[in-house]
This record gives structure tokens, C-alpha cells and sequence, in this order.
């Protein structure tokens, strides 16, 4: 959920940010230890397995550096044929040098000028199996249960949509007042998932991470266009009002 990760551009700033992380506020191992990555620059993809096939490549955006927050995901990503064969020929073999040949895999790379990157694989289930079921109609849980139980998943694609997920995010610290909305957002027609998370009189205190976001919504639609005017229609019904800490 991006805890604890932040992008340092300076030397000054991986020392400030390195002291908070070993102050204690975010590890709390007995040998504490941080991992210093260079940044990939480029473009977001997720990439969804089962087995050794690769089911959709997803693409996400996220909301203001130097955190990492993911603002909005969509599903499949728009990829050219050639782009398409490179992220999953990486996908593939990154699945064979960890030895990951059953069940679902996750793999999170950038496209840089040197072409895909490779950021991590997760043996597991990605963030967003709902949106990988409503755009291609294949449940992957279920089909993950199905390889558990001794069975064998079937991933064919049953229809050809896109799907958005869009993350709802505060712009400062504070007292949530009201959040509303959400039953007018959920009647959009194409919406397929409204929640909220937070509630009236919460304290909000952004930390760059997961923790920030106070709701999402989800659309489906036959098109790309088509989503993306539903899914923004939808968020623009949901509404709040945060008054700020007092000094």
C-alpha cells in the first residue's frame, strides 16, 4: 500500500526521510532496514497471471508526488500489439526465474526509455480482480479456488469492456464534516461499485499511502470513452467538506 515510500529526489531529502523511517513511526523490527530503489520513470502497468498465462495488462495513475498513491486504475490498459508482446514476454519470464507456474501472480513494472521495467511480483492475487471480471468476465478468485480444490480454471474471455476504478482522495488534513453522494453515484447507470470508507467527524491525516483514500467508484462499460464519462459523471456526485486542524 506504498507505507513508508516516497520518492527522494535529493540526498538531503533520502537522509530526512531514511531518520523518519528508522525514528521508529514506520518500522518497528528488531534490526530495522530500508530499501533505496531508483526510480523507474514511465508509464504504470499491472499485469494479472494464472499459471503461466497471462490473463490482461492493467494500467493506474496516481495522485501528487512524492507519495505514491494510485488515483485511478483501468482495465485492459491501452497497449499497441508490439507493447502488449514485450510487457507479457517480461511478465513470462519473470514467472519462470521465481519459479511461479501455478495460481494467480501479480507483476508491477513502468515503461522507461529502456522499455518495461520491472518494479515487483506478488505470488498472489492482484488489487483488481473485480475490474479484470468486469472487463473480460473472468472471475479469477473463483478460478483460483478451482486450481486449490484440484480443478482446472477456465480463462477465456467472455466479453471485451473496460473498467475503471477511481479512488476518492482528500487534498488536506482534518475533520471530515459530511461525505454524501453515493447512493445518486451508485444509480449511474454503467457504475458498478460505489463505497465510502470514511464517516462524518473522522479525523483525516494524510500519510502517503493507502490510508488516504475515503472511498472509490468503479464503471464498466463496451468502451474506453464510454467509462471514463460514466466513471467521472459518478464521482462528481460525491461530494464532502473537511475543516482544517487548528494550529
Amino acid at each position: 500500500g506504498s507505507s513508508g515510500v516516497r520518492l527522494c529526489r535529493t540526498a538531503e531529502e533520502l537522509a530526512k526521510h531514511a531518520a523518519y523511517l528508522l525514528g521508529g513511526t514506520r518500522i518497528t523490527q528488531s534490526t530495522p532496514k530500508i530499501l533505496i530503489e531508483e526510480f523507474a520513470q514511465g508509464r504504470y502497468y499491472n499485469v494479472d497471471t494464472m499459471g503461466h498465462q497471462v490473463v490482461g495488462v492493467g494500467t493506474a495513475e496516481f495522485d501528487c508526488p512524492p507519495h505514491f498513491v494510485f488515483r485511478e486504475v483501468t482495465f485492459p490498459a491501452p497497449l499497441g500489439k508490439d507493447e502488449h508482446e514485450r510487457i507479457v514476454d517480461l511478465s513470462l519470464s519473470c514467472l519462470q526465474a521465481l519459479g511461479l507456474g501455478w495460481g494467480p501472480a501479480n507483476i508491477e513494472l513502468r515503461w522507461t526509455k529502456r522499455g518495461p521495467v520491472v518494479i515487483e511480483v506478488n505470488p498472489r492475487l492482484g488489487a483488481g480482480p473485480q475490474l479484470v471480471n468486469l472487463a473480460y468476465g473472468i472471475d479469477l478468485v473463483t478460478e483460483h479456488i478451482k486450481l486449490a480444490t484440484g480443478g482446472k480454471c477456465a480463462l477465456l474471455k467472455k466479453r471485451s469492456h473496460t473498467a475503471a476504478w477511481r479512488y476518492l482522495i482528500p487534498d488536506l488534513d482534518g475533520t471530515l464534516d459530511w461525505i454524501d453522494g453515493g447512493t445518486q453515484a451508485a444509480a449511474v447507470p454503467g457504475i458498478a461499485e460505489v463505497k465510502l470508507y470514511a464517516q462524518p467527524k473522522m479525523p483525516i491525516i494524510r500519510k502517503g499511502d493507502y490510508q488516504d483514500l475515503i472511498g472509490h467508484v468503479i464503471a464498466a462499460s463496451p468502451s474506453r470513452d464510454q467509462t471514463a464519462t460514466l466513471l467521472q459523471q459518478a464521482v462528481d456526485l460525491v461530494n464532502w467538506t473537511i475543516t482544517p486542524f487548528k494550529d
